[in-house]
């Protein structure tokens, strides 16, 4: 049993991937496009990519709404539960295992199950990401959209230039999350075996 496929992927749920990623890499090359472009100079128009990246931000709430609830009624939300006790005690072990063990040939100390989809740093990790930086901005993103319903100052600061702080750093986070994701989506029992589960929706242990 231990070696059994597993289908943890529901469609729904790799639907949603699929969309979020592909929004998410939009976001990312035309907020990297606005922040370092002029209006003369980018690497597309500057109109059309705020167009775009306004769109694509539009879609993203809408799709996180549809993530949202469907943790909240489906089995898919346990997975995002985390268990406070002993977890710094579990983190340093994964960590530890992606550090040392993979090279090592070791086991994973916590192998995936249909009750654990995430290990430790995994479940740390999306839900920091899901749960608070993606939140922070789309909530931003339509701050910086509709600049009329941003306070003027927030902790003493200017309310537009702090959502526009907000907006960026929670940007750069989740970029760095993406790319982190990916290379951690090669470590499975083939580099592609874990993109293929987003295919079929089965996951193939180890």
């Amino acid at each position: 049993m231990a070696h059994e496929r597993l289908y943890l992927y529901p469609v729904w749920i790799r639907l949603w991937h699929l969309i979020n990623a592909l929004l998410c890499l939009t976001l990312i090359i035309t907020g990297i496009s606005m922040q370092f472009a002029t209006p003369a100079v980018g690497l597309v128009g500057f109109s059309s990519t705020v167009t775009i990246h306004n769109i694509a931000g539009i879609i993203l709430t809408i799709n996180y709404f549809l993530f949202f609830i469907g943790n909240l009624v489906t089995f898919n939300g346990k997975y995002y539960q985390l268990e406070f006790k002993g977890m710094i005690k579990r983190l340093f072990s994964q960590i530890n295992y992606y550090t040392f063990g993979i090279f090592q040939g070791k086991n994973p100390p916590f192998p995936i199950t249909r009750e654990n989809k995430f290990n430790p740093l995994q479940g740390f990790t999306y839900v920091a990401v899901m749960y608070l930086f993606v939140p922070i901005v789309f909530i931003s993103g339509w701050g910086l959209l509709y600049p009329q319903t941003v306070p003027t100052t927030l902790i003493g600061l200017n309310g537009f230039h702090l959502t526009d702080l907000l907006h960026i750093i929670a940007g750069y986070i989740i970029s760095i999350f993406m790319l982190i994701h990916i290379y951690f989506c090669t470590i499975g029992k083939t580099p592609l075996s874990n993109f293929k589960s987003m295919i079929d929706g089965y996951h193939e242990p180890h």
